[in-house]
């Protein structure tokens, strides 16, 4: 009698040899079983469900693509044990037809699975507030930089008024952090809140025909931009340079604090009558044009558009070229970026487009002017 283990399928193999050489051949014939098997395993199959023939198939089918891949001893892998967990669920039948390993590794598989599942459920989520968007971010950030005195206290009040309901320590977290704490504003701010009581003059040279210089002297109002006097000369001095400062701010109109350079040019002279004007002078260090912006601005602007155009006679040639210059274009017409492309003495902006525009020539056609047709 033969004492080898019974199997489960009523399939076995046998080497056959092949009738035109010696190359073993494997074939598949079914292993031998009395009838009283055979008739147990037609009933069982006729009494079972379609549901559990297709699953018992799938899982007779899973074991043999496991047998086929594996070299010496099956190797399952994660897929192979998550479809038995899986059929663990759906068939109840799954022992019957498991052979590659036992019932109780699967079951360990499911727990282990359950397990990881439950520690992935359960695992702790960030503590804390949520997160906020970016636009909220991007608006305290605003705040902050625009507003250099406030603190979180205030950036949050003003944000729960604009409707953002944000805890002060996430405004605290999200403020900018370059900002200089404790200094007070800004030296652009400064700036920006003493434009109207400012001014700065300075002078530059432009040569004759004859190879003379003339020195040209340009008072500037930091306002806007604003060219209040303009004066040429061959020989300045103090007294003179005061008095042209005092006919730039007539009637009351005297700034209160004049920006210069260390020019020899100002003297004592110019000191006594700008003070007793009640203006005070504050002067940029030595060799530093560059604390005299606006000034210099003009100044290259006006050689540029105007002195760099012309061969220069004289004094009167001269200041009748830029007096024109300043009083028809550059305050009336010119249009300045920093002024939001309007001129230093403000124009009217035009309603509708003007279908019909007047050009009006200044030095000679060197600029023009613009305005629409009555």
């Amino acid at each position: 009698m033969d004492s080898r283990p019974c199997v489960r399928w009523p399939f076995t193999t046998e080497r056959r040899t092949r009738a035109d050489g010696p190359e073993p051949v494997v074939a598949i014939l079914p292993a031998p079983m009395s009838w009283l098997s055979w008739l147990l395993i037609v009933l069982r199959a006729g009494l079972r469900t379609r549901r559990n023939l297709v699953l018992e198939n799938l899982a007779l089918r899973q074991q043999l693509n496991v047998a086929r891949r594996s070299v010496k001893r099956p190797r399952l892998t994660d897929a192979d044990r998550v479809f038995w967990i899986g059929l663990v669920r759906v068939f109840p039948g799954w022992r019957e037809c498991l052979c590659l390993v036992k019932p109780e590794t699967v079951l360990g598989w499911h727990r282990k699975g359950w397990r990881a599942y439950w520690r992935w459920k359960s695992k702790a989520r960030k503590a804390g507030r949520p997160p906020i968007g970016w636009r909220l971010v991007r608006l305290i950030h605003r705040l902050s930089r625009e507003n250099p005195t406030w603190g979180a206290p205030r950036i949050r009040s003003e944000l729960l008024l604009l409707g953002h309901d944000v805890g002060e320590s996430t405004v605290a977290r999200y403020m900018a952090r370059n900002r200089h704490r404790g200094r007070g504003q800004s030296w652009m701010t400064f700036l920006r809140n003493h434009l109207k009581v400012t001014a700065a003059c300075d002078f530059f040279t432009v040569p004759t025909i004859t190879f003379r210089n003339l020195y040209v002297l340009v008072v500037l109002s930091h306002d806007r931009r604003l060219i209040r006097h303009v004066a040429v000369t061959a020989h300045p001095t103090a007294e003179w340079t005061a008095r042209q400062i005092l006919e730039a701010f007539p009637g009351g109109e005297e700034p209160k604090f004049l920006l210069r350079d260390n020019d020899a040019i100002y003297g004592d002279d110019f000191t006594r009558l700008v003070k007793a004007a009640a203006i005070r002078e504050i002067t940029t260090g030595y060799r530093s044009p560059w604390q005299n912006p606006y000034a210099e601005r003009v100044i290259g602007t006006l050689r540029r558009e105007c002195t760099d155009h012309l061969l220069v006679l004289g004094e009167r040639h001269l200041e009748r070229a830029l007096r024109e210059y300043v009083g028809t274009f550059y305050n009336l017409a010119r249009p300045h970026l920093s002024l939001d492309g309007n001129s230093p003495l403000p124009r009217t902006r035009e309603a509708t487009p003007a279908e019909v525009v007047i050009a009006t020539p200044v030095l000679g056609g060197l600029h023009h002017t613009y305005r629409r047709a009555a």
